[in-house]
């Protein structure tokens, strides 16, 4: 699995989801002018663009593992703090932000307890700390149409439904253990049009995360079907699908 791929790449896979559904999480955390904020696992700046919007860029720090959503990161926000690093070793000073926010990052985190709590030390006492996680034990993230498609033509083929945070109780779990207080949930859906099966799949083709390898996996004889199958399912378009994501958020 890699996140080694251009950030346009990215923005056609999951940025038409994670755009809106980061725009919910900014909301939800309360971001309001003065404060600074820090994107954790920012990506190619799905988080960082509404931070930017609403603090300014010399407000807004972010960090990711991905040299290339660094460099798409910093280009597409001059002014931004974007470093190259890891959730569970921020490089930033202790208490240095108001709010931290990792939107679609804690279940890719090697260790999501100490993750979620280096956002905390970084986050001075009061300040909210916040997650996003699509419901992935649900079976409603983006990526639904695929896993269960893939299920259909060889169920040795597991989904994402197991990673750690990809529920409700699961991802307030991880909070709580990295010491945030007074710890809230609610549920964020996200709409997308899709205009044609084409506009739909193709970013898929292209190697981004786990759902881009299994079709990968699968090799050129498996596609074809996993194509005709997902091709049935959702019709030549335009058609609509929605995700709903858990977003967690507590006091550090």
């Amino acid at each position: 699995m890699t996140f080694e791929v251009p950030g346009d790449a990215y923005d056609r896979f999951m940025g038409r989801y994670s755009q809106p559904l980061a725009a919910g999480l900014a909301d939800w955390l309360e971001i309001a002018d003065g404060q600074r904020a820090i994107d954790v696992g920012c990506g190619p700046g799905a988080l960082t663009g509404h931070l930017v919007a609403r603090l300014g860029a010399d407000h807004v720090r972010a960090v990711d593992p991905s040299e290339s959503f660094v460099a798409a990161c910093r280009e597409r926000f001059p002014g931004v703090d974007v470093r190259h690093g890891v959730a569970e070793a921020l490089p930033f000073e202790d208490d240095s932000c108001d709010v931290a926010a990792a939107c679609l990052v804690v279940h890719f985190m090697s260790d999501p307890v100490a993750g979620v709590g280096e956002m905390r030390r970084v986050t001075r006492p009061g300040g909210w700390v916040g997650a996003t996680v699509w419901d992935l034990a649900g079976g409603r993230a983006p990526t639904w149409p695929l896993w269960e498609a893939v299920a259909g033509l060889d169920p040795r083929h597991g989904a994402e439904r197991e990673r750690p945070g990809g529920s409700r109780d699961g991802l307030v779990a991880i909070v709580e253990a990295a010491g945030l207080r007074d710890v809230e949930s609610l549920e964020l859906p996200v709409t997308v049009t899709h205009p044609s099966f084409e506009e739909w799949w193709e970013p898929y083709l292209h190697g981004v995360g786990p759902a881009a390898e299994v079709v990968h996996d699968v090799g050129p004889d498996g596609r074809e079907p996993l194509e005709a199958a997902l091709r049935r399912r959702l019709g030549a378009g335009p058609f609509e699908l929605t995700a709903v994501a858990h977003a967690v958020r507590g006091r550090a």
